[in-house]
């Protein structure tokens, strides 16, 4: 696991950062498997970024017979992810989608998530009580709000788990905000940051100065100084991870 001063680091930068620096040392291919396919919506953006560890559950409130195959548990998910290391993201597969009746967050919820040490979470179904969770310090990626409360219980959880297209596994790193989410796999991540502010650094000092200090200049002298820019941000990508950059 990543130091906690790592991923301070990392909640400094959007999501999109993330990925620009995360595709430069992957060796996923296709690379669209770590981020989400399908769109989701988030209901703090005010809170910015959020970067944790997957914690994982499968949940199906229509279907009352989980109640009386395991009636414990609810207990049992509570402490397994009291046992997991943070900061922790849940993530929660919801089975009733798209026909989601009720949600798995809501004040209370998030209440209790947060002091097992979670920071927020991303779900398929959906969520209410919003600005209780904000003040709770939890956010939420969901699909949709409602009004009301599902009867939950846990179906499995600590197990792979499929939402908005992506699949996700217990203890891979997760980077979320209004853009979506990535999925850093645990051998990707110890070069993440570096990456990241290398991928930053490198369109500031080339590209954008090359294009915002085009006023006052002729198209022929633009085209001139982008393509240069250009020419040196990808030699630049180049050299630091010996693949062609491209922007």
């Amino acid at each position: 696991m990543l130091p906690h001063s790592e991923l301070l680091q990392l909640k400094r930068w959007n999501t999109p950062t993330i990925y620009n620096g995360w595709e430069q040392i992957t060796k996923r291919d296709p690379a669209a498997d770590a981020f989400n396919i399908e769109e989701t919506r988030d209901f703090m953006p005010q809170m910015g970024p959020m970067v944790g560890y997957a914690v994982t559950v499968v949940i199906e409130p229509t279907n009352k017979a989980h109640r009386t195959t395991n009636p414990n548990a609810g207990e049992e998910y509570r402490r397994y992810i009291a046992s997991m290391p943070g900061p922790k993201i849940v993530i929660v597969q919801d089975l009733d989608k798209p026909r989601v009746i009720g949600s798995f967050w809501g004040e209370v919820n998030s209440n209790v998530h947060r002091t097992l040490g979670c920071v927020g979470t991303i779900t398929d179904g959906a969520i209410r009580d919003v600005d209780e969770m904000t003040n709770a310090g939890f956010k939420a990626l969901a699909r949709r709000l409602c009004v009301g409360h599902a009867h939950v219980h846990p179906v499995r959880w600590n197990c792979e788990v499929e939402v908005f297209g992506t699949k996700i596994k217990p203890g891979d790193l997760i980077h979320a905000d209004k853009h979506g989410f990535i999925v850093i796999n645990p051998d990707e991540a110890p070069k993440l940051l570096e990456a990241s502010r290398f991928m930053d650094a490198n369109e500031c000092n080339t590209i954008i100065p090359a294009a915002r200090g085009s006023a006052g200049l002729s198209s022929e002298q633009v085209l001139a100084n982008l393509g240069t820019a250009i020419s040196e941000f990808s030699a630049n990508v180049k050299s630091k991870f010996g693949q062609q950059g491209e922007w």
